[in-house]
Protein backbone atom coordinates (compact mmCIF):
# COMPACT_ATOMS: atom_id res chain seq x y z
CA UNK A 1 0.00 0.00 0.00
CA UNK A 2 1.36 3.43 -1.00
CA UNK A 3 2.42 5.78 1.78
CA UNK A 4 -0.01 8.74 1.82
CA UNK A 5 1.36 12.19 0.99
CA UNK A 6 -0.07 15.68 1.18
CA UNK A 7 0.05 15.80 -2.61
CA UNK A 8 -2.46 12.95 -2.70
CA UNK A 9 -4.96 15.05 -0.70
CA UNK A 10 -5.45 17.49 -3.63
CA UNK A 11 -5.14 20.67 -1.59
CA UNK A 12 -4.77 24.20 -2.95
CA UNK A 13 -1.26 25.11 -4.13
CA UNK A 14 -0.97 27.95 -1.61
CA UNK A 15 -1.72 25.56 1.23
CA UNK A 16 0.78 23.05 -0.12
CA UNK A 17 3.49 25.72 -0.10
CA UNK A 18 2.74 26.53 3.57
CA UNK A 19 2.74 22.82 4.47
CA UNK A 20 6.19 22.45 2.92
CA UNK A 21 7.56 25.51 4.73
CA UNK A 22 6.21 24.26 8.05
CA UNK A 23 8.18 21.06 7.61
CA UNK A 24 5.20 18.68 7.36
CA UNK A 25 6.51 15.71 5.40
CA UNK A 26 3.48 13.43 5.35
CA UNK A 27 -0.04 13.53 6.73
CA UNK A 28 -0.84 11.84 10.01
CA UNK A 29 -3.47 9.07 10.05
CA UNK A 30 -6.24 11.40 11.24
CA UNK A 31 -5.36 13.88 8.48
CA UNK A 32 -5.32 11.14 5.84
CA UNK A 33 -8.75 9.88 6.93
CA UNK A 34 -10.59 13.15 7.60
CA UNK A 35 -9.31 15.64 5.01
CA UNK A 36 -10.83 13.95 1.89
CA UNK A 37 -14.46 13.83 3.15
CA UNK A 38 -14.17 17.28 4.76
CA UNK A 39 -12.69 18.72 1.56
CA UNK A 40 -15.76 17.44 -0.28
CA UNK A 41 -18.06 19.24 2.17
CA UNK A 42 -19.22 16.27 4.28
CA UNK A 43 -19.74 16.46 8.04
CA UNK A 44 -17.05 14.70 10.07
CA UNK A 45 -17.08 13.08 13.51
CA UNK A 46 -13.51 12.11 14.39
CA UNK A 47 -11.76 10.77 17.46
CA UNK A 48 -8.02 11.41 17.41
CA UNK A 49 -5.25 11.14 19.94
CA UNK A 50 -3.96 14.37 21.42
CA UNK A 51 -0.94 15.47 19.42
CA UNK A 52 -1.99 13.52 16.31
CA UNK A 53 -2.45 16.57 14.08
CA UNK A 54 -6.21 16.99 14.34
CA UNK A 55 -6.00 20.81 14.21
CA UNK A 56 -4.57 20.71 10.70
CA UNK A 57 -7.01 17.90 9.92
CA UNK A 58 -9.98 20.27 10.15
CA UNK A 59 -8.22 23.52 9.13
CA UNK A 60 -6.78 22.35 5.81
CA UNK A 61 -10.06 21.25 4.18
CA UNK A 62 -11.88 24.35 5.43
CA UNK A 63 -9.17 26.70 4.12
CA UNK A 64 -9.18 24.80 0.82
CA UNK A 65 -12.94 25.25 0.39
CA UNK A 66 -12.88 28.92 1.39
CA UNK A 67 -10.19 29.67 -1.20
CA UNK A 68 -12.59 28.41 -3.87
CA UNK A 69 -15.50 30.41 -2.46
CA UNK A 70 -16.52 34.04 -2.29
CA UNK A 71 -15.29 36.37 0.48
CA UNK A 72 -17.27 39.13 2.18
CA UNK A 73 -18.45 37.38 5.36
CA UNK A 74 -17.16 35.26 8.22
CA UNK A 75 -17.45 31.82 6.66
CA UNK A 76 -15.79 29.53 9.21
CA UNK A 77 -16.28 29.35 12.98
CA UNK A 78 -14.15 27.13 15.23
CA UNK A 79 -15.38 26.83 18.82
CA UNK A 80 -12.90 25.67 21.48
CA UNK A 81 -13.10 25.33 25.28
CA UNK A 82 -10.12 27.42 26.43
CA UNK A 83 -8.29 30.64 25.62
CA UNK A 84 -5.00 28.81 25.19
CA UNK A 85 -6.45 26.41 22.63
CA UNK A 86 -8.10 29.37 20.89
CA UNK A 87 -4.73 31.07 20.39
CA UNK A 88 -3.06 27.85 19.31
CA UNK A 89 -5.67 27.11 16.64
CA UNK A 90 -5.44 30.70 15.39
CA UNK A 91 -1.65 30.43 15.14
CA UNK A 92 -1.95 27.24 13.10
CA UNK A 93 -4.63 28.75 10.83
CA UNK A 94 -2.48 31.79 10.12
CA UNK A 95 0.58 29.65 9.43
CA UNK A 96 -1.33 27.47 6.96
CA UNK A 97 -2.97 30.43 5.18
CA UNK A 98 0.12 32.65 5.07
CA UNK A 99 0.26 32.55 1.24
CA UNK A 100 -3.44 33.35 0.81
CA UNK A 101 -5.62 36.42 1.28
CA UNK A 102 -7.73 34.71 3.94
CA UNK A 103 -8.06 36.53 7.26
CA UNK A 104 -8.62 35.12 10.74
CA UNK A 105 -9.08 36.27 14.33
CA UNK A 106 -9.41 34.88 17.85
CA UNK A 107 -12.39 35.71 20.08
CA UNK A 108 -11.74 34.93 23.75
CA UNK A 109 -12.13 36.43 27.22
CA UNK A 110 -9.62 38.14 29.47
CA UNK A 111 -8.75 40.84 26.93
CA UNK A 112 -10.44 43.93 25.55
CA UNK A 113 -13.35 43.55 23.14
CA UNK A 114 -12.28 46.40 20.85
CA UNK A 115 -9.96 44.49 18.49
CA UNK A 116 -12.43 41.60 18.45
CA UNK A 117 -15.25 43.98 17.51
CA UNK A 118 -13.05 45.13 14.62
CA UNK A 119 -12.78 41.50 13.48
CA UNK A 120 -16.57 41.27 13.33
CA UNK A 121 -16.95 44.58 11.50
CA UNK A 122 -14.29 43.70 8.92
CA UNK A 123 -15.82 40.23 8.46
CA UNK A 124 -12.69 38.12 8.79
CA UNK A 125 -12.96 34.83 6.93
CA UNK A 126 -12.28 32.52 9.91
CA UNK A 127 -12.97 32.98 13.61
CA UNK A 128 -11.69 30.86 16.49
CA UNK A 129 -13.73 31.50 19.63
CA UNK A 130 -14.50 30.43 23.15
CA UNK A 131 -18.25 30.16 23.83
CA UNK A 132 -18.61 32.80 26.55
CA UNK A 133 -16.85 35.66 24.81
CA UNK A 134 -18.47 34.80 21.48
CA UNK A 135 -21.92 35.10 23.06
CA UNK A 136 -20.89 38.42 24.62
CA UNK A 137 -20.30 39.76 21.12
CA UNK A 138 -23.43 38.19 19.68
CA UNK A 139 -25.54 40.44 21.93
CA UNK A 140 -24.17 43.46 20.02
CA UNK A 141 -25.56 44.82 16.78
CA UNK A 142 -22.25 44.65 14.92
CA UNK A 143 -21.82 40.86 15.39
CA UNK A 144 -23.13 38.48 12.75
CA UNK A 145 -22.52 34.83 11.96
CA UNK A 146 -25.11 34.69 9.20
CA UNK A 147 -22.48 33.82 6.60
CA UNK A 148 -20.95 30.83 8.41
CA UNK A 149 -20.62 27.80 6.14
CA UNK A 150 -18.22 25.69 8.25
CA UNK A 151 -18.57 25.00 11.98
CA UNK A 152 -15.92 23.14 13.98
CA UNK A 153 -16.34 22.00 17.57
CA UNK A 154 -12.84 21.17 18.73
CA UNK A 155 -12.53 19.01 21.85
CA UNK A 156 -16.07 17.92 21.13
CA UNK A 157 -16.51 15.94 24.34
CA UNK A 158 -16.15 19.09 26.41
CA UNK A 159 -18.01 21.28 23.92
CA UNK A 160 -21.03 19.01 24.02
CA UNK A 161 -21.15 17.96 27.65
CA UNK A 162 -23.76 19.40 30.00
CA UNK A 163 -21.58 22.34 30.92
CA UNK A 164 -21.18 23.65 27.37
CA UNK A 165 -24.34 22.43 25.69
CA UNK A 166 -26.53 25.49 26.51
CA UNK A 167 -23.90 27.86 25.10
CA UNK A 168 -23.46 25.73 21.99
CA UNK A 169 -27.20 25.75 21.35
CA UNK A 170 -27.28 29.53 21.68
CA UNK A 171 -24.39 29.83 19.23
CA UNK A 172 -26.16 27.49 16.79
CA UNK A 173 -29.16 29.83 16.80
CA UNK A 174 -26.97 32.52 15.19
CA UNK A 175 -25.64 30.23 12.44
CA UNK A 176 -27.44 29.14 9.24
CA UNK A 177 -29.02 25.70 9.42
CA UNK A 178 -27.24 24.67 6.23
CA UNK A 179 -23.56 24.30 7.07
CA UNK A 180 -20.75 21.80 7.33
CA UNK A 181 -20.10 20.55 10.89
CA UNK A 182 -16.83 18.97 12.02
CA UNK A 183 -16.44 17.48 15.50
CA UNK A 184 -12.95 16.55 16.67
CA UNK A 185 -11.72 15.33 20.03
CA UNK A 186 -9.18 13.11 21.70
CA UNK A 187 -11.93 11.37 23.68
CA UNK A 188 -15.52 10.72 22.72
CA UNK A 189 -17.71 8.69 25.09
CA UNK A 190 -20.77 6.93 23.66
CA UNK A 191 -23.18 9.46 25.17
CA UNK A 192 -21.37 12.27 23.37
CA UNK A 193 -21.48 10.36 20.08
CA UNK A 194 -25.25 10.04 20.40
CA UNK A 195 -25.64 13.71 21.23
CA UNK A 196 -23.45 14.77 18.32
CA UNK A 197 -25.74 12.95 15.90
CA UNK A 198 -28.26 15.72 16.42
CA UNK A 199 -25.84 18.15 14.80
CA UNK A 200 -24.40 16.03 11.99
CA UNK A 201 -25.85 14.81 8.74
CA UNK A 202 -24.37 11.87 6.80
CA UNK A 203 -21.14 12.31 8.76
CA UNK A 204 -17.91 10.52 8.00
CA UNK A 205 -17.12 8.72 11.25
CA UNK A 206 -13.42 8.26 11.94
CA UNK A 207 -11.79 6.24 14.71
CA UNK A 208 -14.93 6.09 16.86
CA UNK A 209 -14.13 2.50 17.77
CA UNK A 210 -10.64 3.45 18.95
CA UNK A 211 -10.12 3.05 22.67
CA UNK A 212 -9.08 6.31 24.27
CA UNK A 213 -5.46 6.05 25.32
CA UNK A 214 -2.29 8.13 25.42
CA UNK A 215 0.03 8.02 22.42
CA UNK A 216 2.32 5.00 22.14
CA UNK A 217 5.46 7.11 22.61
CA UNK A 218 4.54 8.17 26.16
CA UNK A 219 6.19 6.29 29.03
CA UNK A 220 3.76 6.29 31.96
CA UNK A 221 4.64 5.65 35.60
CA UNK A 222 3.00 6.04 39.00
CA UNK A 223 4.85 7.34 42.08
CA UNK A 224 3.07 6.22 45.28
CA UNK A 225 3.67 8.87 47.95
CA UNK A 226 1.94 10.40 50.94
CA UNK A 227 -0.01 13.55 50.15
CA UNK A 228 2.17 15.80 52.33
CA UNK A 229 5.38 14.46 50.72
CA UNK A 230 4.40 15.24 47.15
CA UNK A 231 6.18 18.64 47.10
CA UNK A 232 9.43 17.16 48.43
CA UNK A 233 9.28 14.28 45.95
CA UNK A 234 8.85 16.65 43.01
CA UNK A 235 11.78 18.82 44.14
CA UNK A 236 13.85 15.65 44.50
CA UNK A 237 13.06 14.62 40.92
CA UNK A 238 14.13 18.06 39.70
CA UNK A 239 17.36 17.92 41.69
CA UNK A 240 18.29 14.56 40.14
CA UNK A 241 18.62 16.34 36.80
CA UNK A 242 16.64 13.82 34.78
CA UNK A 243 13.88 16.35 34.15
CA UNK A 244 15.00 19.30 32.03
CA UNK A 245 11.52 20.79 31.91
CA UNK A 246 8.09 19.74 33.16
CA UNK A 247 4.46 20.66 32.78
CA UNK A 248 2.87 19.95 36.17
CA UNK A 249 -0.86 19.62 36.78
CA UNK A 250 -2.53 20.25 40.13
CA UNK A 251 -6.10 19.67 41.23
CA UNK A 252 -6.89 23.24 42.28
CA UNK A 253 -5.73 26.81 41.70
CA UNK A 254 -4.69 27.07 45.34
CA UNK A 255 -2.42 24.04 45.04
CA UNK A 256 -0.96 25.45 41.81
CA UNK A 257 -0.12 28.68 43.65
CA UNK A 258 1.42 26.82 46.59
CA UNK A 259 3.58 24.62 44.37
CA UNK A 260 4.71 27.64 42.37
CA UNK A 261 5.73 29.44 45.59
CA UNK A 262 7.61 26.35 46.80
CA UNK A 263 9.54 26.05 43.53
CA UNK A 264 10.50 29.71 43.67
CA UNK A 265 11.90 29.22 47.18
CA UNK A 266 14.07 26.39 45.83
CA UNK A 267 15.39 28.59 43.03
CA UNK A 268 13.51 26.82 40.25
CA UNK A 269 12.43 28.99 37.31
CA UNK A 270 8.68 28.42 37.41
CA UNK A 271 5.43 29.97 36.26
CA UNK A 272 1.75 29.15 36.82
CA UNK A 273 -1.34 29.20 34.70
CA UNK A 274 -4.94 28.87 35.89
CA UNK A 275 -8.30 30.55 35.71
CA UNK A 276 -7.51 33.33 38.19
CA UNK A 277 -4.46 34.51 36.22
CA UNK A 278 -4.88 37.36 33.75
CA UNK A 279 -4.70 36.56 30.07
CA UNK A 280 -1.44 38.48 29.71
CA UNK A 281 0.08 36.51 32.61
CA UNK A 282 -1.06 33.21 31.08
CA UNK A 283 0.39 34.08 27.69
CA UNK A 284 3.68 35.21 29.28
CA UNK A 285 3.91 31.97 31.27
CA UNK A 286 3.35 29.81 28.18
CA UNK A 287 5.78 31.84 26.09
CA UNK A 288 8.45 31.55 28.79
CA UNK A 289 7.93 27.80 29.01
CA UNK A 290 8.12 27.39 25.25
CA UNK A 291 11.30 29.46 24.87
CA UNK A 292 13.04 27.68 27.75
CA UNK A 293 13.33 30.55 30.22
CA UNK A 294 10.80 28.77 32.46
CA UNK A 295 11.71 25.24 33.56
CA UNK A 296 8.46 24.25 35.27
CA UNK A 297 4.97 25.36 34.29
CA UNK A 298 2.37 24.63 36.99
CA UNK A 299 -1.18 24.43 35.69
CA UNK A 300 -4.70 23.33 36.36
CA UNK A 301 -6.71 21.54 33.68
CA UNK A 302 -7.30 24.86 31.92
CA UNK A 303 -4.02 24.12 30.11
CA UNK A 304 -4.58 20.41 29.56
CA UNK A 305 -6.45 20.75 26.29
CA UNK A 306 -4.75 21.84 23.12
CA UNK A 307 -1.51 23.31 24.41
CA UNK A 308 1.22 22.36 21.97
CA UNK A 309 4.75 22.62 23.40
CA UNK A 310 7.35 21.29 21.00
CA UNK A 311 9.49 18.44 22.33
CA UNK A 312 8.06 18.55 25.86
CA UNK A 313 9.82 15.76 27.70
CA UNK A 314 7.86 15.44 30.96
CA UNK A 315 4.32 15.82 32.22
CA UNK A 316 3.75 15.39 35.95
CA UNK A 317 0.35 14.81 37.50
CA UNK A 318 0.98 16.28 40.93
CA UNK A 319 -2.59 15.24 41.71
CA UNK A 320 -4.42 12.33 40.10
CA UNK A 321 -7.16 13.66 37.78
CA UNK A 322 -10.68 12.65 38.74
CA UNK A 323 -11.65 11.58 35.21
CA UNK A 324 -9.70 9.19 32.95
CA UNK A 325 -10.36 11.52 29.98
CA UNK A 326 -8.56 14.32 31.82
CA UNK A 327 -5.60 12.01 32.42
CA UNK A 328 -5.36 11.26 28.70
CA UNK A 329 -5.46 14.95 27.82
CA UNK A 330 -2.88 15.85 30.45
CA UNK A 331 -0.29 13.27 29.50
CA UNK A 332 -0.98 14.00 25.84
CA UNK A 333 0.97 17.24 26.20
CA UNK A 334 4.11 15.12 25.75
CA UNK A 335 4.83 12.55 23.07
CA UNK A 336 3.18 14.74 20.44
CA UNK A 337 3.54 14.21 16.69
CA UNK A 338 4.95 10.69 17.14
CA UNK A 339 7.66 11.92 19.54
CA UNK A 340 8.43 10.35 22.92
CA UNK A 341 7.96 11.64 26.46
CA UNK A 342 7.44 10.71 30.09
CA UNK A 343 4.27 11.07 32.15
CA UNK A 344 4.62 10.71 35.93
CA UNK A 345 1.67 10.64 38.32
CA UNK A 346 1.99 11.14 42.09
CA UNK A 347 -0.51 8.88 43.85
CA UNK A 348 -1.48 9.23 47.49
CA UNK A 349 -3.39 6.40 49.22
CA UNK A 350 -6.67 8.28 48.97
CA UNK A 351 -6.25 8.60 45.18
CA UNK A 352 -5.92 4.88 44.42
CA UNK A 353 -9.56 4.58 43.32
CA UNK A 354 -9.04 7.25 40.65
CA UNK A 355 -5.91 5.43 39.48
CA UNK A 356 -7.84 2.18 39.04
CA UNK A 357 -10.36 3.99 36.84
CA UNK A 358 -7.52 5.37 34.71
CA UNK A 359 -5.92 1.95 34.36
CA UNK A 360 -9.24 0.51 33.28
CA UNK A 361 -9.60 3.25 30.66
CA UNK A 362 -6.12 2.75 29.18
CA UNK A 363 -6.44 -1.02 29.32
CA UNK A 364 -3.40 -1.90 31.40
CA UNK A 365 -1.83 -1.64 34.83
CA UNK A 366 0.64 1.23 35.08
CA UNK A 367 4.05 0.55 36.66
CA UNK A 368 4.79 1.81 40.21
CA UNK A 369 8.14 3.54 40.84
CA UNK A 370 9.93 4.51 44.06
CA UNK A 371 13.07 6.62 44.36
CA UNK A 372 15.80 4.76 46.30
CA UNK A 373 17.33 7.97 47.70
CA UNK A 374 14.07 9.57 48.87
CA UNK A 375 12.88 9.24 52.49
CA UNK A 376 9.23 8.22 52.31
CA UNK A 377 8.93 8.07 56.11
CA UNK A 378 9.91 11.62 56.96
CA UNK A 379 7.41 13.93 58.62
CA UNK A 380 7.00 17.44 57.29
CA UNK A 381 6.04 20.32 59.56
CA UNK A 382 5.03 22.58 56.70
CA UNK A 383 1.42 22.38 55.57
CA UNK A 384 1.24 22.41 51.78
CA UNK A 385 -2.47 23.03 51.31
CA UNK A 386 -3.99 25.62 53.64
CA UNK A 387 -7.44 24.45 54.80
CA UNK A 388 -10.29 26.26 53.09
CA UNK A 389 -11.63 27.60 56.40
CA UNK A 390 -8.30 29.27 57.14
CA UNK A 391 -8.12 30.73 53.64
CA UNK A 392 -11.62 32.20 54.00
CA UNK A 393 -10.69 33.63 57.39
CA UNK A 394 -7.58 35.24 55.91
CA UNK A 395 -9.53 36.73 53.02
CA UNK A 396 -12.13 38.20 55.37
CA UNK A 397 -9.42 39.66 57.62
CA UNK A 398 -7.71 41.23 54.61
CA UNK A 399 -10.96 42.75 53.38
CA UNK A 400 -11.74 44.09 56.87
CA UNK A 401 -8.29 45.70 57.00
CA UNK A 402 -8.90 47.28 53.59
CA UNK A 403 -12.23 48.70 54.74
CA UNK A 404 -10.58 50.08 57.89
CA UNK A 405 -7.87 51.81 55.87
CA UNK A 406 -10.47 53.28 53.53
CA UNK A 407 -12.50 54.61 56.49
CA UNK A 408 -9.40 56.17 58.08
CA UNK A 409 -8.41 57.78 54.80
CA UNK A 410 -11.91 59.25 54.37
CA UNK A 411 -11.82 60.57 57.96
CA UNK A 412 -8.45 62.27 57.39
CA UNK A 413 -9.70 63.81 54.18
CA UNK A 414 -12.80 65.17 55.91
CA UNK A 415 -10.72 66.54 58.80
CA UNK A 416 -8.34 68.39 56.49
CA UNK A 417 -11.11 70.12 54.59
CA UNK A 418 -11.25 73.92 55.32
CA UNK A 419 -14.46 74.91 57.19
CA UNK A 420 -16.75 77.15 55.20
CA UNK A 421 -17.38 80.67 56.67
CA UNK A 422 -20.87 81.93 56.03
CA UNK A 423 -20.83 85.58 54.97
CA UNK A 424 -23.70 88.09 55.36
CA UNK A 425 -25.40 89.81 52.47
CA UNK A 426 -23.97 93.20 51.50
CA UNK A 427 -24.92 96.06 49.29
CA UNK A 428 -22.14 95.09 46.91
CA UNK A 429 -24.20 92.04 45.91
CA UNK A 430 -21.70 89.41 47.06
CA UNK A 431 -23.12 85.94 47.73
CA UNK A 432 -24.11 85.28 51.33
CA UNK A 433 -22.32 81.88 51.15
CA UNK A 434 -19.00 83.29 49.89
CA UNK A 435 -15.93 83.35 52.07
CA UNK A 436 -15.41 86.84 53.54
CA UNK A 437 -12.37 88.71 52.19
CA UNK A 438 -10.48 91.37 54.17
CA UNK A 439 -11.54 94.90 53.42
CA UNK A 440 -9.50 96.79 50.87
CA UNK A 441 -7.24 99.51 52.28
CA UNK A 442 -8.66 103.01 52.22
CA UNK A 443 -7.65 105.05 49.20
CA UNK A 444 -6.09 108.40 49.98
CA UNK A 445 -8.04 111.43 48.89
CA UNK A 446 -7.38 112.28 45.29
CA UNK A 447 -5.69 108.97 44.50
CA UNK A 448 -6.63 107.35 41.22
CA UNK A 449 -8.67 104.17 41.27
CA UNK A 450 -6.62 101.20 40.08
CA UNK A 451 -7.58 99.95 36.63
CA UNK A 452 -9.54 96.71 36.40
CA UNK A 453 -7.33 93.64 36.05
CA UNK A 454 -4.35 95.88 36.66
CA UNK A 455 -4.58 97.29 33.13
CA UNK A 456 -2.49 100.43 32.90
CA UNK A 457 -1.76 100.40 36.61
CA UNK A 458 1.78 101.00 37.75
CA UNK A 459 3.21 98.11 39.75
CA UNK A 460 3.66 99.24 43.38
CA UNK A 461 6.91 98.60 45.18
CA UNK A 462 7.01 95.20 46.79
CA UNK A 463 5.72 95.07 50.32
CA UNK A 464 4.27 98.59 50.62
CA UNK A 465 0.70 97.29 50.77
CA UNK A 466 -0.63 100.00 48.49
CA UNK A 467 -1.40 97.75 45.49
CA UNK A 468 -4.53 95.70 44.91
CA UNK A 469 -4.75 92.32 46.63
CA UNK A 470 -4.53 89.37 44.18
CA UNK A 471 -7.52 87.08 44.22
CA UNK A 472 -6.84 83.44 45.18
CA UNK A 473 -8.71 82.42 42.07
CA UNK A 474 -6.65 84.64 39.74
CA UNK A 475 -4.50 83.64 36.85
CA UNK A 476 -1.31 83.71 38.85
CA UNK A 477 0.54 85.51 36.06
CA UNK A 478 2.83 88.44 36.83
CA UNK A 479 0.92 91.72 36.51
CA UNK A 480 -2.54 90.08 36.76
CA UNK A 481 -4.22 91.94 39.58
CA UNK A 482 -7.51 90.00 39.93
CA UNK A 483 -9.57 87.11 38.58
CA UNK A 484 -8.88 86.13 35.00
CA UNK A 485 -11.67 87.39 32.84
CA UNK A 486 -11.93 90.95 34.23
CA UNK A 487 -13.72 92.63 37.12
CA UNK A 488 -12.61 94.59 40.15
CA UNK A 489 -9.39 93.37 41.77
CA UNK A 490 -11.24 93.54 45.05
CA UNK A 491 -14.16 91.38 43.95
CA UNK A 492 -14.36 87.94 45.59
Amino acid sequence: MAVPTFASLSLDAALMQAIKELGFTRPTPIQTDSIPPAREGRDVLACAQTGSGKTAAFLLPILHRMLAGKAGATRALIVVPTRELCLQVLETAQALSVHTSLTSAAIYGGVGMGPQEHAFRTKVDLMVATPGRLLDHMSKSYASLAGVQHLVLDEADRMLDMGFLPDIKRILSHIPAKKQVLLFSATMPNAIVQLSKELLKDAAQINLERKSAPAAGITQALYPVAQDLKPALFVKLLERGDMKEALVFTRTKHRANRLFELLEKHGVAAARIHGNRSQSARVAALDGFKNGSIRVLVATDVAARGIDVADLGHVVNFDVPAQPEDYIHRVGRTGRAEATGDAFTFVSPEEEADVRAIEKAVGRRLPRVTLPDFDYTTKTAQVFEVPIAERIKEIRARKAADRQRSAEKAARKAGNAAPAVRGSSSSSGSSSGAARRPAAPARPAGAARPAADGAGAARPPAGDGSGPRRSRGGSGRSGGGGRSGGGSPYAD
